[in-house]
């Protein structure tokens, strides 16, 4: 097996995750890895084995992130921007129940 640069780690590729950075070969994006990384706390460690990935996609992941940190951070706040237009626009039936609305 060839051993892949940092560089052919990390791969963009139109329609796959939405155009996102990603790790080559999978579905799991540079900004999925920053969130669990910097935001949960987890380990590089503990994001290899829990997603089955070589401790190298981690670093490039995290490599690619400080040197588009703009870019990442800005998908980042957009994807928590989404998550609240929606929650806005579809409460949740079970918090409506809760309350005694439903």
């Amino acid at each position: 097996m060839a051993t892949k640069t940092l560089d052919e780690r990390i791969v963009k590729t139109p329609g796959v995750c939405g155009g996102k950075p990603r790790i080559d070969s999978r579905r799991i994006t540079v900004q999925n890895i920053v969130v669990w990384h910097d935001r949960l706390g987890w380990s590089a460690d503990e994001i290899a084995s829990e997603y089955d990935l070589e401790l190298a996609d981690i670093y490039a992941a995290l490599a690619y992130h400080f040197a588009h940190q703009s870019e990442v951070d800005k998908a980042i706040e957009q994807g928590k921007a989404f998550v609240q237009e929606m929650r806005q626009e579809t409460p949740s039936l079970l918090a409506k129940k809760l309350r005694g609305e439903a």
